[in-house]
């Protein structure tokens, strides 16, 4: 007998697409504080458009699937490092936008 998942995939995959949506907003927000004309401005707004890539297509992937919800998947661990990264990468650019 298996058990009725009811809406809970549905929601997860949602969550995923969600996940994805605030990620590009931030990189969208980052790439325009980063780009004011000097260097360490386009490595940093290279370095995070490369973690959105990699965040984006591990969300779009769990966001797509149309099968369970697999326990210990490497997806939300990778998420969260990138989320972190992208954090870490905005703190300098935060900054440089203050001044």
């Amino acid at each position: 007998m298996t058990g009725d998942p009811g809406l809970q995939p549905e929601r997860t995959r949602l969550a995923w697409r969600r996940t994805a949506l605030a990620l590009t907003v931030v990189t969208v927000l980052a790439v325009r504080l980063a780009l004011t004309g000097d260097v360490p401005g386009a490595l940093l707004a290279a370095a995070v458009v490369l973690v959105w890539a990699g965040a984006v297509t591990a969300c779009w992937r769990r966001a797509a699937g149309s099968g369970p919800i697999r326990v210990g998947s490497p997806a939300l661990p990778s998420v969260a490092l990138a989320t972190a990264v992208l954090a870490l990468l905005a703190v300098p650019l935060v900054l440089r936008g203050m001044w």
